[in-house]
């Protein structure tokens, strides 16, 4: 039995482009990644309004202490540089925060989270030409670091298509989803913004294709119930980790005793369609919000258990 029916899903921000994140800030703003813009703010009566100038992918996004959005540039989706950028939807500032890391070019920034000491962790997910060639296994995603200080660093390497991100309550942990190896990996955050060496955290999450199969499903955008493409996480306020299998149209959690629960599917695809990252809302935090890669619409519904508070929202 699935935490919240299918059903219980309504649709806002119908018309947007390519919605594969949400954050909601403090003051109960909320707003996704728009495929058309740098950010798109979300209204009360479910409309949008485009904010920024438009240039690559705005993927993976969150917010910093001061309310401005943090966006990891998916460039590769148009082959393009996919760098991290920063949004102050106050004055309107578009900056770029990071093109490259350690001589690395940035191509695929894909999710970024800001812990409490102001160090901006955020996955690389890959050099390949074509994201989805880069499903078939290959292991040159990586996950780096900006300092309040402006170093950065390359902190895991050798990873399986890096993707979202999540930090513990306490900041000491760092969740980190291996799209092509269907699971979730786990590391210590050391003190200077460093981590510790990686371990798989809860069991592999599904099925996962062949190097030509996932190419030409991927293009295709087919689904499958048992595949384990793991896209992004989010933290709740019980330590249960969400994991979103847009392959499956699937939502599951990581409970902390390691078991995984089903949180929302929709084998159809009708409504879940592609889930790709979860995020909390409202006074109670209990507004759960989930974007897409496929839908033109963001999915909100009532969650069963609270978000985590992160940065901005404390």
């Amino acid at each position: 039995m699935a935490w919240i029916a299918a059903t219980a899903f309504s649709k806002i921000a119908v018309g947007i482009d390519r919605p594969e994140d949400v954050v909601v800030g403090k003051d109960g703003r909320i707003f996704a990644s728009d495929h058309q813009c740098a950010v798109a703010q979300i209204h009360a009566d479910g409309g949008f309004t485009r904010l920024g100038p438009a240039g690559g992918a705005p993927n993976g996004i969150n917010m910093d202490a001061q309310g401005r959005i943090l966006i990891a540039n998916f460039g590769i989706y148009d082959r393009q540089d996919g760098p991290l950028q920063r949004f102050d939807p106050e004055s309107g500032l578009h900056e770029t925060l990071l093109a490259e890391v350690e001589g690395r070019r940035l191509t695929s920034a894909n999710y970024p989270v800001i812990d409490r000491a102001g160090n901006i962790w955020c996955a690389n997910s890959t050099h390949a030409e074509t994201w989805p060639q880069a499903l078939d296994g290959r292991t040159d995603g990586f996950i780096f670091v900006l300092r309040p200080d402006g170093s950065s660093s390359v902190v895991a390497e050798g990873l399986k298509f890096p993707n979202g991100l999540a930090l513990s309550a306490d900041d000491g942990l760092l969740y980190c989803a291996q799209t092509s190896g269907a699971d979730v990996m786990r590391f210590e955050v050391l003190p200077g913004g460093w981590l510790g060496a990686g371990e798989r955290y809860g069991p592999q999450l599904g099925r996962l294709m062949g190097a030509s199969e996932v190419v030409e499903a991927a293009a295709a955008g087919g689904h499958d119930d048992d595949l384990g493409y793991t896209d992004g996480v989010g933290m709740d306020a019980e330590g249960n980790l969400w994991v979103c299998l847009p392959a499956a149209n699937k939502v599951v959690a990581i409970t902390p005793s390691g078991a995984v629960e089903t949180v929302c599917h929709d084998p159809s695809g009708a409504l879940i369609n592609h889930p790709t990252n979860v995020t909390w809302g409202g006074e109670d935090l209990k507004d759960l919000y989930i974007g897409s890669i496929r839908a033109d619409y963001v999915l909100k519904a009532r969650s069963p258990v609270a978000g985590m508070p992160m940065l901005h929202q404390r």
